[in-house]
């Protein structure tokens, strides 16, 4: 009776644990290791099918299962693309950093600083909302032109971070128009003036002198509002803002003659004016 019940716990037991093992089973499937080249072809397969996020799993199971391989080094660089694609941007640039800090001799390192800098690039907002990210882009542009001037990334590099400085200064007009509608003359002659400052290249300059002029009359700053003005017909005679301050300083402001004998005299480059 007594080996009767031995025997009857022992089977429950072994039931019980069959039992366990199929629901262990069932919640975590066994692992399985597939060959390396197995692995990333089927990645590289996922990409070109635009399964971009299943493309990056499968990359990143490349180098887990296989981390020692030449094809692990590859496979971090492309699951970096994949997550590009995908604009999981975060990811990319994760993985992109994670990429550099272990390969940083490898031929590829130049493409990964410049795929970080388009992740951050392509994340520009418009000039109404904060430029942290317009300034993560221009720094990490700066970082290809800077570490890999004679390559074919730092050519482009330099064209993008020229429309970045621009929206970066379209920021600051955008602020210092705020103001000027608000009759902050002084904080919008500060922005206007940042942009003079730091942003001398770009397209929003002449409006920068224009709206100094205006704010500069504003003040009863007469002195200043014909110097301003002096830079922008030097510098921009063609432009619809020097039309703008000339009609504002000698038509409409000082209407004489003896002002548009200054306005014609007067003029000053804008190198040589700041």
């Amino acid at each position: 009776m007594l080996r009767k019940a031995s025997a009857k716990n022992v089977i429950a037991a072994c039931g019980l644990a069959l039992l366990l093992a199929a629901c262990s089973s069932d919640d975590k499937p066994a692992y399985v290791e597939r060959p390396v080249s197995e692995l990333y072809n089927s990645a590289q397969d996922l990409l070109d099918a635009k399964e971009y996020q299943k493309s990056a799993e499968a990359f990143d199971e490349v180098e887990r299962q296989h981390p020692y391989s030449v094809w692990a080094t590859k496979a971090t660089l492309m699951s970096a693309y994949a997550y590009y694609q995908d604009n999981k941007y975060d990811d990319a640039i994760t993985a992109l950093d994670r990429f550099i800090s272990l390969h940083p001799a490898n031929p590829d390192v130049p493409y990964a600083y410049y795929l970080k800098a388009l992740s951050y690039y392509e994340q520009i907002s418009d000039v109404g909302r904060d430029q942290q990210m317009t300034q993560h882009a221009m720094d990490s542009l700066d970082d290809v032109i800077r570490r890999f001037p004679d390559s074919q990334y730092a050519r482009d590099a330099k064209l993008k971070k020229d429309l970045t400085v621009d929206h970066l200064a379209g920021k600051e007009m955008s602020v210092g128009r705020y103001y000027q509608d608000r009759g902050e003359y002084l904080a919008a002659i500060n922005r206007f003036k940042m942009v003079l400052d730091k942003y001398q290249t770009t397209t929003h300059v002449p409006e920068a002198l224009a709206r100094l002029t205006e704010s500069y009359l504003a003040l009863g700053l007469e002195g200043e509002a014909k110097r301003t003005a002096s830079v922008l017909g030097h510098n921009f005679p063609g432009s619809p803002w020097y039309e703008e301050s000339y009609d504002l300083l000698v038509g409409d402001g000082l209407n004489t003659r003896e002002g548009e004998s200054w306005w014609h005299s007067t003029t000053t480059a804008l190198g040589d004016w700041f």
